[in-house]
This record gives structure tokens, C-alpha cells and sequence, in this order.
């Protein structure tokens, strides 16, 4: 095999050895790894970030299986935090990985020390989960990023990155302003779609009778590779 060749020969064509140098020392914390955590965790990864932090409590379920890259007849049944360490180190076997079976609350969130990370993403569905990483994170200087809706859409390509307070049609973005401004949240970097919610076909409905988030494989996975593209960029700017 050729010195060049390795497994990011390919992207240190466009970023540089530098690049990947500064990538691997890098450090992200990734709190939600489902539809869209998933796939930012799996780009970065592959990015050649070199330390992860991974959040959630979660454990796979067959419902996960259509829009969710880590659930497989393998990871059934797993806790999603475990499975997603051993996939980053099947791509990157020198990667640090810290796996956290944690459901992240402002009653457990002086767990993480967020000055420790170069880069957080909000990839949670709690409201009150959302907002207690983005203080925190913006209260410790930390680059923050993160994920509004994705559920009951079908068109990735009316996702963007953009400010919370140049969002629009979002209903969880809506949310989000509302409860930012209240908090002197000046800005946010987030990912939404301007796609009005679709109507539902067939509803159905949880155990207890809520009715469910209709979801499809290319939603939430478009957002969480716009993320990872927009991590490694920050990441890459001189300082």
C-alpha cells in the first residue's frame, strides 16, 4: 500500500494535513443519538474527529429502524450510547470514546463539564433538555449547534443552518425563540427545514395514546450531515 493511502487520505486532499491534525485533537459532544445524532456522530467520525462525548439513555427499538443509521438486527435492544462507541471505534480504533447512558436534565447537567469540549450538538427532542445544553454550552464559550424538527417532512433539500431568530414555519423553532429570548440568548447556530408539517396519512398512536412523530430515512439524516459539515468548518477556521 502506498504511504499515502490511510483512511483519510482521501479528505486530507482538501483539508490538509494540518486539518486532520487539528480534527483528531478535536473533542465533540454529541447529546441525542438517534435520526439526526446518529448521523452527525457517523460524519464525524469519518471526519477523523478524534475524541466524542456520547449522550443518551436510550436503547434501540424496531421502530428506530427506518431513519436511524446505528439501529440494526445487531444493536436491537442495546443501549444506543454503547453502540454508537463501538461503531465510531470500528471506523476509528484510535478514537477516545466516552459512552453516557444519561438522559440529559438540568437536574444531572452538572455531570459534563462543557468547557471540555470544542464542539456540542443538541440533537435531543426535550425542550427543557435542548435549552439546558445550549446555556450551558454558551455559558462555558463552547460552540454549540443544534437540531430542530425533522419529524413529518419529506424534503431534506428545504434544510438549512441558520440563525434560531431567521427560522421559520419550524413549530419546535417557534418554541425554541420564544424561550431563548426569554433567557438573553443573543444567537444560536441551528439546523431547520422550512417544510410545512405533513398532514398524516394512517396516525397512530403510543400506548398512551399521544399521537406519533411520522419520521423517513432522509430527514433527519440530511440534518445530521449538515451538522457534521458545519462542525468540521468551525473547527477548521484559524483562530
Amino acid at each position: 500500500m502506498e504511504e499515502t493511502e490511510h483512511r483519510l487520505s482521501r479528505t486530507q486532499i482538501i483539508l490538509g494535513k494540518e486539518g486532520i491534525a487539528r480534527l483528531a485533537k478535536s473533542r465533540v459532544a454529541i447529546f441525542g443519538l438517534g435520526g439526526v445524532g446518529g448521523y452527525v456522530l457517523e460524519a464525524l467520525a469519518r471526519s477523523g474527529i478524534g475524541n466524542f462525548d456520547l449522550i443518551d439513555s436510550d436503547k434501540f427499538c424496531i421502530s428506530n429502524f427506518n431513519r436511524q443509521i446505528l439501529a440494526t438486527s445487531q444493536t436491537l435492544g442495546e443501549f444506543k450510547a454503547d453502540a454508537a462507541r463501538e461503531r465510531v471505534l470500528s471506523i476509528n480504533p484510535c478514537a477516545n470514546v466516552n459512552a453516557h447512558k444519561v438522559f440529559f436534565l438540568p437536574e444531572n447537567s452538572s455531570q459534563f463539564d462543557f468547557k471540555n469540549y470544542d464542539y456540542v450538538v443538541d440533537a435531543v427532542d426535550t425542550v427543557s433538555a435542548k435549552i439546558q445544553i445550549i446555556m450551558q454550552a454558551q455559558a462555558a464559550g463552547t460552540k454549540v449547534i443544534s437540531s430542530m424538527g425533522t419529524g413529518n417532512k419529506i424534503d431534506p433539500s428545504l434544510l438549512k443552518i441558520s440563525d434560531i431568530y431567521k427560522t421559520s414555519v419550524c413549530p419546535l423553532a417557534r418554541v425554541m425563540r420564544h424561550e431563548l429570548k426569554k433567557r438573553g440568548v443573543k444567537n444560536l447556530k441551528v439546523v431547520y427545514s422550512t417544510e410545512t408539517p405533513l398532514a398524516h396519512i394512517e396516525p397512530a398512536h403510543d400506548e398512551d395514546g399521544r399521537p406519533l412523530v411520522a419520521s423517513t430515512a432522509f430527514v433527519p439524516s440530511v440534518a445530521g450531515l449538515l451538522i457534521a459539515s458545519e462542525i468540521v468548518r468551525d473547527l477548521l477556521k484559524k483562530t
